[in-house]
């Protein structure tokens, strides 16, 4: 797998090195957190048999706080 992701990033042109790990905690944060997937979800999609396991991928991004805040003000007009 590691091997696959070095040859993606040298196409693309990523000169940081990419392993399973790092596209997993990618997938976890950018792709479903920040999209608005709950941790819960997130937690099951990666096998985890935890929540507090998931946790560790759920780092809130400051875009995400505002997207959440600016929902919470649109329910209270």
């Amino acid at each position: 797998m590691n091997a696959y992701l070095k040859e993606i990033a040298d196409l693309c042109g990523i000169h940081k090195t990419l392993t399973y790990h790092i596209a997993r905690h990618t997938f976890a944060t950018t792709v479903t957190l920040t999209n608005g997937v709950p941790i819960e979800t997130v937690s099951k999609m990666l096998g985890h048999r935890n929540l507090r396991t998931a946790q560790h991928y759920a780092k809130i991004l400051d875009k995400k706080i505002g997207e959440d805040m600016k929902h919470l003000r649109n329910k209270f007009k």
